[in-house]
């Protein structure tokens, strides 16, 4: 198999950039032949640079060159596209289609039925460009507080929508959940090239033996991660809870009773805490699309006490793998975690049983050949077309 992974880096490296960067090696690892071609959202470096990158964003012609020139050179059988925005473009796919490739997309995120990416406006989930006219979203400035730049993604989305590149160019896409495999069903994405596959994660071993103590959250100290509620929440249960992370709130919560900031940590750090800790904490506001630090929790042996929210409600089985809680509840967030404080045992179980849950779904060899089979049926399937085309494209 040879497959060419193309990806629009962003300026501050996340976990998208991190999930490309693994499947990467675990094809190359699986015995494929992998190209990537990536470009840089570090190069949009001014206000002007800004603007022309929102507005060529619904067709990118000089990053689809690069990608093609890669095309002709490489030869590959697929064309994996993971985050596309704005340097790449949906139109990539078209052009991949021609050369009689086999194209893939990524779902990291929403972008393509949400100009913010995000579902979430003000504070709370928000679908209203889902069915409906992606330019409401001007009017709200769903993209970074801009009219103008919501207009270039909304342009974008709509564009492609109306075009039909999803149900035309597309071979297969990847959805990390069932849930966001839902919300594009709903945004009118054929449900039958969809396919379930979430990021993949190497095994860092069987977690540590003996006791476990203390709550930790790892992330972007943000609104929508629900920090101001896990702070409110652990000072009201009377436990302290250690933070991993930055973020614009991390001034405002430096002296927070109920949190222990340690700011951003190595990633081995960031796995030993999380063996050493009793429960990890997602108190997300937003639908997260497959939050790593669940996976990695789970590898650690460590439940998750999670908002029942989205795919967390799904990704964490209450009472088995760990807790949920109303998002922005503080108190039921509380409750939940002087449940984990207060029963130690029961907190083992779950850890264990998270494990599993890793082993199962998200260990890196289960989620390559996961990967691999998606690969084989979207070639098919290029195939089948192509013997329909009069011209055999």
């Amino acid at each position: 198999m040879r497959v060419l992974v193309a990806h629009n880096r962003y300026q501050v490296r996340g976990g998208e950039d991190a999930a490309v960067a693994r499947d990467l090696a675990a094809l190359e690892r699986a015995g494929c032949a992998v190209e990537a071609v990536c470009l840089d959202n570090g190069a949009i470096d001014s206000g002007l640079a800004r603007l022309r990158a929102a507005f060529a964003a619904t067709h990118a012609p000089e990053g689809i060159a690069r990608v093609m020139a890669a095309v002709r050179r490489f030869a590959p059988d697929v064309v994996h596209v993971h985050n596309f925005f704005p340097l790449l473009s949906p139109g990539i796919h078209a052009a991949a289609r021609a050369a009689g490739c086999a194209t893939v997309q990524t779902l990291h995120n929403y972008r393509l039925i949400c100009p913010g990416a995000f579902l979430m406006r003000d504070g709370a989930p928000c679908e209203v460009c889902v069915t409906g006219s992606p330019y409401q979203a001007v009017r709200f400035a769903c993209y970074r507080g801009s009219r103008i730049g919501s207009l270039a993604v909304a342009r974008m989305v709509d564009r492609h929508r109306r075009a039909g590149t999803w149900r035309r160019d597309v071979d297969r896409f990847v959805a990390l959940t069932p849930f966001a495999r839902e919300r594009f069903v709903a945004a009118g994405f054929p449900a039958d090239k969809i396919r379930i596959r979430p990021n993949g994660l190497p095994d860092p071993g069987e977690p540590p033996g003996g006791p476990r103590s203390g709550l930790l959250y790892v992330g972007r100290l943000s609104p929508e991660k629900g920090v101001p509620v896990l702070a409110e929440a652990a000072a009201r249960a009377g436990i302290r809870v250690t933070a991993i992370g930055e973020g614009p709130l991390a001034g405002v919560l430096a002296d927070h009773p109920g949190l222990d900031l340690r700011g951003a940590l190595a990633p081995d750090a960031v796995q030993a805490a999380m063996a050493r800790a009793a429960a990890v904490v997602v108190p997300s506001l937003w639908y997260e699309g497959l939050p790593m630090v669940v996976a990695e929790a789970f590898a650690a042996g460590t439940p998750v006490v999670a908002s029942r929210i989205g795919a967390l409600a799904s990704l964490v089985s209450e009472g088995a793998t760990g807790l949920l809680a109303e998002p922005g509840d503080a108190a039921d967030l509380a409750a939940a975690l002087a449940r984990i404080a207060g029963d130690p045992a029961a907190a083992a179980a779950m850890g264990r049983a998270a494990r599993t849950v890793y082993e199962r779904e998200w260990r890196e060899d289960v989620t390559t050949r996961a990967l691999l089979e998606i690969y084989r049926d979207a070639v098919a399937a290029r195939a089948a077309d192509a013997s329909l085309s009069p011209t055999g494209t």
